[in-house]
């Protein structure tokens, strides 16, 4: 997609869900028209958000992770609420290394205004499409801020389901977790039919007419893309259910329609 202000914008209308500025009109009425297919579609992205910041801090935290790579990163937020993902990581530890990863023009537009890091750390965004794979791990833009040899943190947060055939995201997800460092992690939600059916696949229809194609997979399905990783418990869960904090209370699993996991590279 073109970052032409006329037309809807996927990470556009996620901004609007959560609460931001960097929409347009033209985003806005595509999005409300979600929204009148799915109600939820709001605390759909703001329970995913908030899982990656779990996340991405028990990532730093418990695992000693100082290295992130998020494809598909989307436009940065500017909510405090939800913070983007080198604000949780280097609220952590501040020394950590983020790169975001995306193809879209909207996203450069936005990236160098929003992506400020800590002193000790780094974060920067890189223009590159998510299906060269393993490529990616060639360019110095990203070599020269993670060290491959350790472990890093991989981030396919709401970035699969864009891609509707099974052995293209499996691809995807063998091809970027397979060069990694033992003690490396993936992240992964993804849209689901599991629990709201008849309003998941009215929602897949009007966003591949209006905004781009995907298609949501179920349990089964998001668990044969990470076959060969080690799932991390609590499993594939209600992002909401994925390991919350105090603060963070229950969501119905049928107002999230996405599955999360943590996984480990072995």
């Amino acid at each position: 997609m073109d970052a032409d202000s006329a037309r809807p914008h996927a990470g556009r209308m996620l901004d609007f869900y959560l609460g931001g500025t960097l929409h347009t009109a033209a985003d806005r009425a595509a999005a409300r028209r979600m929204l009148e297919v799915n109600p939820h579609l709001i605390t759909s992205a703001r329970v995913n958000r908030r899982f990656i910041d779990r996340s991405v801090r028990y990532l730093v935290g418990s695992r000693g992770i100082t290295q992130f790579l998020d494809l598909g990163s989307g436009i940065p937020t500017r909510t405090p609420e939800y913070p983007n993902l080198h604000e949780s990581a280097q609220a952590v530890d501040p020394a950590c290394r983020v790169v975001y990863v995306d193809n879209d023009p909207a996203v450069r537009a936005y990236a160098a205004e929003l992506l400020t890091s800590t002193p000790r750390g780094r974060a920067v965004y890189v223009e590159a499409d998510v299906t060269d794979g393993a490529a990616l791990y060639e360019r110095p833009e990203i070599t020269g801020v993670l060290d491959l040899t350790r472990p890093v943190a991989l981030g396919m947060n709401a970035l699969l389901h864009f891609f509707a055939d099974d052995a293209q995201a499996h691809g995807l997800v063998e091809a970027f977790t397979g060069p990694l460092a033992a003690g490396s992690h993936l992240t992964l939600t993804h849209i689901t039919r599991d629990w709201a059916p008849e309003v998941m696949d009215a929602l897949v229809r009007l966003y591949r007419e209006d905004v781009t194609d995907g298609g949501a997979r179920s349990r089964a399905e998001i668990e044969a893309l990470v076959g060969g990783l080690d799932v991390v418990s609590p499993g594939v869960v209600n992002p909401a259910d994925w390991r919350p904090g105090p603060g963070d209370a229950p969501v119905p699993a049928e107002q999230v329609n996405l599955y999360a996991l943590l996984a480990r590279v072995t």
